[in-house]
């Protein structure tokens, strides 16, 4: 049975789920700057394209979406995105995501997207911002670790990534878009 995230009134569920655990979001990831969707409204045409609008989405306490999407766009690129403040906060990964640990990727952080965007699959027509095809490629839910405006520390569950992954700005307390992306080795836990 493949996953599915549904919209249900204003927020998505995990619909191939019979039982899922429900996360309280955590302070860290309330504090965090996010972008608006200004910037992502006014970069498309929404006669022309089928991307969604959005708005953003205030959520109840439940799983946060996590989702991969690869999008052969001038240049074939993944783009990372992991909900947070009713938004889908986003970085495109030019080489893939790693799958393993000590494989260190680019991700070059861009505007939000709106949550409806974790389920957007096709083609954005020619002449349109970011033309080409998306499809997803990952997707499952995520739990915050550590999140601050220079690091998101998660562990993922998707069908492709699992466990603990991390993003570090490269250049902290500046406005600069760069970040690494990698695949960090678990601790083991201490009683």
């Amino acid at each position: 049975m493949a996953e599915t995230f549904a919209w249900q009134g204003d927020h998505y569920v995990l619909a191939a789920h019979s039982t899922r655990s429900v996360l309280q979001h955590s302070n860290s990831t309330r504090d965090v700057p996010l972008m608006s969707l200004k910037e992502y409204q006014s970069k498309r045409d929404f006669e022309k394209t089928e991307e969604p609008a959005g708005s953003v989405k205030p959520t109840p306490p439940r799983e946060l979406v996590y989702v991969i999407q690869r999008h052969q766009a001038t240049h074939l690129h993944y783009d990372l995105r992991l909900e947070m403040k009713g938004v889908l906060r986003s970085w495109a990964i030019p080489k893939g995501p790693p799958l393993e640990l000590n494989v260190k990727r680019l991700a070059v952080q861009v505007e939000d997207h709106p949550l409806e965007y974790g389920n957007f699959e096709g083609t954005i027509p020619e002449g349109e911002y970011g033309a080409g095809k998306v499809e997803i490629w990952d997707r499952g839910t995520y739990r915050p670790i550590e999140v601050d405006e220079n690091k998101v520390i998660v562990t993922i569950e998707g069908r492709k990534l699992h466990g603990d992954y991390c993003l570090i700005k490269l250049k902290p307390k500046t406005d600069s878009k760069n970040w690494l992306f990698f695949k960090k080795r678990r601790q083991p836990k201490t009683d």
